[in-house]
């Protein structure tokens, strides 16, 4: 038997009841960005039941294209996330089972974003200087200060609204294995400053025409307790990740990695786990509709992912034998038709897929942990101590 946990990073679908906290009152990632493109087309999610999600959200908007049905093949539900924050590891963290009651810290957009001691320490402890220091679009300070970083083999060092620090280092410059050091030094200096994730930024190109590449790598802070990947791997039950899934969880509760930096490569070993016949969980994380479309503000580009995601939906539905599980959800919102470049506080999509088994109505779950419940109750481990498994809401046979 086998679980899939496929996590559509940053598919919100409406603001959050708390969204005023986080500056994020009227975001709706799906609902926004369907109506920016004309609609979506995504018949495979829709019969699912992607469609119902909207009408169980306090004046929630429908996707444009994307309506309710009436026998949805899956069962349905939002997730509100209880944990302070609206990044990824926070999201993630959470479903898997752990609650934040204090978030990650974030720093000034202005510089000095980050405390200069930890700037002269950083700088000390890796033998080379650090420039920028301030709050910036990636791709925006690789073009502003890639050409100086190579002459002077300097760290481009920026953050964002969420709690990064990232490193960015033409790799003709610093190979990755001196990236990748640095960033594990700054994750120790970090930690004090409860920072969520270091990133490693690598590019390539010369100036006027950089390009980030695929070998980013993230750090994050140390877990505060065990997880459901944890509890299953300690159970014997194999975990297998794929994405950027070992780097949110520092690779504890892992069994086998398979990491890659988009939506295309983590599709592409998905599936060749069908041939493998593998059992226990699969743990996938698709980053594109985040990093490569929220964050850029493309709406356009952003509904293209999602329909070509639905077109290979089908084939993770063949993957799934009688007793096998299907879970699609997100970590936090993006709304690309919003204010700034951040993630949005909303609530997530839950979908949730058994061979022979009708779809229901899962409600508003007040928790992402409810998933880490409901995989301890599939895979028949010792519960978990938050949250409530919704497997029971959709276990009865048609």
């Amino acid at each position: 038997m086998k679980a899939i946990l496929l996590v559509l990073d940053s598919v919100g679908i409406g603001a959050a009841p708390d969204a005023a906290e986080y500056g994020d009152s009227g975001a709706n990632t799906l609902g926004h960005l369907s109506a920016a493109a004309g609609g979506l087309e995504v018949p495979t999610l829709s019969r699912m039941g992607l469609g119902n999600i909207p009408t169980l959200i306090p004046g929630g908007q429908g996707i444009q294209g994307v309506e309710p049905v009436g026998s949805p093949s899956a069962s349905f539900g939002a997730l509100r996330e209880v944990s302070v924050g609206k990044d990824t590891t926070t999201g993630h963290w959470e479903m898997a089972g752990l609650r934040l009651s204090k978030g990650f810290s974030v720093f000034p957009a202005a510089y000095p974003s980050f405390p200069l001691k930890l700037i002269h320490d950083f700088e000390r402890r890796t033998g080379h200087m650090v420039i920028g220091n301030r709050a910036a679009s990636g791709t925006s300070i690789i073009d502003e200060l890639g050409e100086r970083q190579l002459l002077e083999k300097s760290w481009i060092v920026y953050t964002s609204a969420d709690s990064v620090f990232q490193v960015a280092a033409h790799e003709s410059a610093m190979p990755l294995d001196e990236l990748y050091k640095a960033c594990e030094i700054a994750r120790t200096l970090c930690n004090p400053h409860m920072v969520g994730r270091v990133i490693a930024r690598p590019f390539i190109g010369v100036p006027g025409h950089f390009v980030r590449t695929n070998n980013r790598r993230d750090y994050s802070y140390p877990l505060p307790g065990d997880t459901v990947l944890d509890k299953l791997t300690a159970a014997g039950v194999s975990v297998i990740s794929i994405g950027k899934i070992d780097d949110v969880f520092a690779n504890r509760g892992i069994t086998r990695s398979m990491h890659c930096e988009d939506n295309a490569d983590a599709q592409k070993f998905l599936l060749q786990l069908e041939a493998e016949g593998v059992a226990g969980m699969i743990f996938v994380n698709l980053v594109d509709f985040d990093m490569q479309y929220g964050h850029r503000r493309d709406s356009s580009g952003y509904a293209r992912a999602l329909e070509d995601f639905d077109r290979i939906l089908p084939q993770v539905l063949h993957m799934l034998d009688a007793d096998d599980v299907l879970i699609i959800t997100a970590d936090h919102g993006n709304d690309p038709t919003f204010k700034g470049t951040d993630h949005t506080r909303e609530y997530v999509p839950l979908l949730v897929f058994r061979n022979g088994h009708p779809g229901t109505n899962l409600g508003i779950r007040n928790g992402f942990y409810d998933i880490a419940q409901s995989l301890a109750e599939f895979f028949g481990i010792e519960p978990m101590p938050l949250g409530i498994s919704f497997l029971a809401r959709s276990s009865k046979e048609r």
